[in-house]
């Protein structure tokens, strides 16, 4: 027993003494890691940007946007999208035709799609609401069918999937047509779901060589669907549409916000007290 107690006093101490050491060199810096500028723990290292989170969100009211995001709705206007109508009269209005209501966009039925005004090159993190309609009608791809397209990948499905069977590649969530999600997150019609997407465009080097293809992530209602899925696409840029399928989808809360992978952008350290 008592040798026991002592063998527990001396593992007690090791751990204590590893402790102690391990706050000692908190900051200490080490070695750069391979391909990476800095070395580890070095204090002289740019400090990433203070971002505020989005709130928590509900059924009946969206989440405020994180500071740095660019917001595409904020439930008033489709000012900045237009329409995708391939009617010749769209060439001389091109506004987009859908209604706006109660903080949230819905789709006008065969009026055509709707794209935004402007192109974004780069690598970002596309957050987009969307609501199937709580009466259900028709089955596989006539029930709540829409899709989000970011230029250059391919279409996200939207589709009312809840206890709604259909094609794998063809259900909520899935690469269209290419790969279903992992899981089926689906909530009920008439409920709102979330799509997170985070793109990241092909590296192309100096001769034209692609030296990491472009990757896309799906969050559906914050499960992760499809996790660095790569793809066979070189565009650096990209608008986001969304599609008229017949079927009276709503939409609300969308924005984007650009990766932070570019540490030359980020803060300086704090000047050192004198």
């Amino acid at each position: 027993m008592k040798m026991n107690l002592l063998v527990g006093l001396v593992v007690l101490s090791g751990f204590g003494l590893g402790f102690t050491a391990g706050a000692a060199d908190a900051g200490k810096a080490e070695p750069a890691a391979p391909g990476v500028k800095w070395k580890a723990g070095d204090m002289a290292r740019p400090r990433p940007p203070v971002v505020t989170p989005p709130d928590w969100g509900s059924n009946d009211k969206p989440a405020v946007p994180p500071s740095d995001a660019i917001v595409l709705f904020d439930g008033t206007s489709l000012a900045k999208w237009k329409t995708d109508s391939k009617k010749p009269e769209a060439a001389a209005d091109d506004a987009a035709k859908w209604k706006v209501e109660n903080g949230y966009f819905e789709v006008v039925p065969h009026g055509g799609g709707i794209r935004t005004r402007e192109k974004f090159t780069g690598d970002y993190q596309w957050h987009i609401e969307w609501a199937t309609p709580a009466e259900v009608k028709g089955s596989s791809q006539g029930r709540g069918n829409s899709g989000v397209f970011i230029g250059g990948l391919p279409e996200v499905q939207v589709l009312d999937s809840y206890d709604n069977d259909t094609y794998p590649d063809g259900q909520a969530s899935a690469l269209y047509n290419r790969h279903p999600p992992y899981v089926n997150a689906s909530r009920k019609p008439g409920q709102w779901q979330t799509y997170d997407i985070i793109v990241e465009r092909a590296k192309v080097d100096a001769e034209g060589k692609v030296t990491q293809k472009a990757r896309v992530t799906v969050l559906h209602n914050g499960l992760v669907s499809h996790h660095a899925r790569e793809l066979d696409t070189r565009a650096q840029d990209g608008d986001l549409a969304l599609q008229d399928h017949g079927n009276p989808v709503r939409f609300r809360n969308i924005w984007l916000r650009k990766l932070n992978n570019d540490e030359s952008a980020n803060t300086p350290p704090p000047a050192p007290k004198k």
